[in-house]
């Protein structure tokens, strides 16, 4: 069996796929900034899932009215994530775990800290919970809790890799090893071949966050986008190590300036906080489009990120991609007869 562009394209049917009620086993997950509704309802009307990111909004209400409008937008699934992190001031996470199970919301994506504290409020209102994980032993820890699914994010990853440095060929499988619910895999996915290797380790879906800020929805700055395309695999750095919350950010004077300072011997987070900024990185980068006056978060992907498309566009390529790898090249690899040599 041959594939090719005038194939009626099937689904790739997945535990992910039908334990959460969508078409594709892709995610766009929770990104501070950028997971607005402009981009999160095109994701959705892709069959896709993404996720409304609750603390873009400075209060409850604002992420009240950002899945109003989501709404409005789309009437397929989509979450909202909250990441629950330790903040210089106070987040009232009650106020928004109310908002979301007042709107209805039927997925979650947890990050962060443990999310015990609020499952019990979640499961009351049979809303799914995805958390994502960095290492096999949190994984554990959160099906042991009850969630539903696992974003596994490997080291390649925008964010938070945590401190164990393994990248995804290694932690996706090894998770898979120990878990039963559904993987989703996170980090350095960008293309059909990705989903097909993650799909191959034991996952059944795959998160892409840089991915999805180069295209044309993305709620940020053309800058930000065509910045994107422009870097390759190297252009990351790996900043906050010292402070013992080593995170993945885009290469850039500001990053390159908190390592410097960071690495200085008795060097606080105090000494690089301005720098680093959320606030600043998102009002001078992702609306601005002032590339070097603020920090901002790529994963290592960026070097297969070639074009700035639709959030239609991307998902059917990279669906597309993967079902051509699997049914052209994969099949084919296997003897259907006993092989000699001669």
């Amino acid at each position: 069996m041959t594939w090719d562009s005038n194939d009626t394209p099937h689904l790739l049917v997945t535990d992910f796929t039908t334990s959460f009620g969508v078409r594709h086993p892709i995610v766009c997950g929770g990104m501070t900034g950028v997971g607005r509704a402009e981009l999160i309802a095109a994701v959705a009307n892709t069959g896709a899932l993404g996720f409304l990111s609750a603390l873009t909004h400075p209060s409850p209400s604002g992420l009240d009215e950002e899945i109003a409008r989501c709404r409005e937008m789309t009437d397929q699934p989509f979450g909202v994530n909250l990441t629950i992190l330790p903040t210089l001031t106070p987040v009232p996470y009650d106020e928004y775990v109310a908002a979301i199970v007042e709107n209805r919301i039927t997925i979650v994506e947890t990050a962060g800290s443990n999310p015990a504290p609020y499952l019990p409020a979640f499961r009351k209102a049979n809303i799914k919970v995805i958390h994502k994980a960095v290492s096999v032993r949190h994984a554990v820890k959160a099906q042991a809790l009850g969630v539903d699914a696992l974003s596994i994010d490997g080291f390649e990853c925008a964010g938070h890799p945590g401190p164990d440095d393994v990248p995804g060929l290694v932690l996706i499988a090894a998770t898979a090893k120990q878990v039963e619910i559904p993987i989703i895999a996170s980090g350095g996915f960008a293309t059909g071949g990705g989903l097909v290797a993650a799909l191959a380790l034991g996952a059944c879906a795959i998160n892409m966050g840089t991915r999805f800020m180069a295209t044309r929805e993305a709620p940020i700055h053309d800058n930000v986008k065509k910045q994107i395309i422009e870097n390759d695999e190297l252009a990351t750095q790996i900043v906050f190590r010292e402070f013992n919350n080593p995170a993945r950010v885009a290469r850039n004077a500001v990053s390159e300036r908190i390592a410097q300072i960071s690495q200085q011997p008795g060097a606080r987070f105090a000494d690089v906080a301005e720098l680093a900024s959320g606030r600043r990185g998102r009002e001078r980068v992702l609306e601005q489009g002032l590339m070097n006056q603020g920090m901002w978060w790529a994963g290592q992907s960026q070097g297969l990120i070639e074009e700035i498309l639709s959030c239609r566009e991307l998902v059917e390529s990279i669906t597309g991609e993967a079902q051509k790898i699997i049914v052209n090249r994969l099949s084919n690899l296997v003897a259907t007869r006993e092989v000699t040599a001669s």
